[in-house]
């Protein structure tokens, strides 16, 4: 079954926008966190300072939903396409399929989200100004301030997975000419600026005799593990995408077969093929079925049960035209944007020839 990124809460120029169930984390961590600092600072609020901590936690929402609807739109103008903006625990993420990409379209999706946390930061300075008074309208103006600069500039950091780290990907990419290198670079650039920050934001306490922050210490490890993951990601990825790139899809893809979504199991020959794509009503497929799974079914029963009720339904965009003639690697960026590991390739006519999964990346066809 199909399972949904979040909750969603609308959308932008056709593009679904879901709020991720791991940002109710992020709210409570980020009151838990603000409230005491805004009662340090406006003591005569007492538990209200709860509910002004909650707010910023609203505009820092806006300020994520902003910074990836710049990337959505931008990356929908180059001619992407985009699938979804997600917010989520560690900020949010833009799923667009890349495809046709050059350097200077991936460029400039990736520099617009740091311009827009920016062009937000300006506008934050300029409320602190016109606003003549103090208290809640004058710290969240300051904090909104603070938060989009600090995002906009750290997001602009040289290494992926950060904006600055597609940027270098970018840079590679079009000296080299080879997208793979440039990704492997930036991951590569992700791990060191780990380390580096590590050491600016831990060092200076432990050189001066003093305990580092609990609470520096959380952060560093939270951010530090989330950059390295995303890194390392990279570098994987950059790999195996030097290796798809000597590759088709016609050395690669197995022959799938096909099979409508109110068949019977009793009447498909199963064994004449390693998948199933399995095709809707509506003539589109409509999920995947490997044969192994049917083992969970009582034979009994196969004949009272539709392929439906055994299919795999995988994200959206897991099914694209392709020709066999194309490189492997089209096919990692159709699996970046959907978040699927199997991939269904479909002829002129929507019909299904190929399936590629993660597994056919790494290890050749015999």
């Amino acid at each position: 079954m199909d399972r949904s990124p979040g909750w969603r809460i609308g959308t932008l120029s056709g593009i679904p926008i879901y709020l991720g169930r791991s940002w109710v984390l992020v709210a409570a961590l980020m009151v838990g966190l603000f409230g005491p600092t805004v009662d340090r600072i406006l003591p005569e609020l007492g538990p209200w300072s709860y509910v002004v901590a909650l707010a910023f936690v609203v505009l820092l929402l806006a300020s994520v939903l902003a910074h990836e609807a710049a990337h959505a739109l931008v990356a929908q103008r180059v001619g992407f396409g985009v699938s979804r903006i997600v917010a989520d625990f560690w900020g949010g993420h833009t799923a667009h399929d890349g495809a046709g990409g050059t350097p200077g379209r991936s460029a400039a999706v990736a520099v617009v989200g740091p311009l827009a946390n920016g062009v937000l930061a300006l506008l934050g300075w300029w409320l602190m100004g016109a606003l003549d008074t103090t208290g809640v309208p004058l710290l969240l103006a300051y904090a909104f301030t603070w938060a989009n600069s600090f995002v906009a500039v750290f997001n602009l950091i040289p290494g992926l997975p950060l904006d600055g780290g597609f940027l270098l990907e970018s840079l590679v990419w079009k000296v080299s000419g080879n997208r793979h290198l440039g990704t492997m670079v930036a991951g590569w650039t992700g791990r060191l600026v780990v380390v580096l920050v590590a050491i600016a934001v831990l060092l200076p306490p432990v050189l001066q005799g003093e305990r580092v922050p609990w609470t520096r210490a959380v952060w560093v490890v939270l951010i530090g593990a989330f950059l390295w993951q995303g890194a390392s990601q990279a570098i994987r990825s950059g790999r195996t995408g030097a290796r798809a790139s000597r590759r088709t899809l016609a050395d690669t893809a197995h022959r799938p077969g096909v099979v409508a979504s109110d068949a019977r199991l009793h009447t498909v020959p199963w064994a004449e093929h390693p998948l199933w794509v399995v095709i809707g009503p509506d003539g589109s497929p409509d999920g995947l079925v490997d044969p192994p799974a049917l083992q969970e079914v009582p034979r009994e029963a196969w004949a009272s049960t539709p392929v439906a009720a055994v299919a795999v339904r995988l994200p959206p965009g897991w099914a694209v035209p392709m020709s066999p003639q194309a490189r492997l690697d089209a096919v990692i960026e159709v699996m970046r944007s959907s978040g699927s590991g199997v991939v269904a390739l479909l002829d002129e006519q929507g019909r299904p020839w190929g399936v590629v999964s993660t597994r056919d990346l790494a290890e050749p066809r015999s």
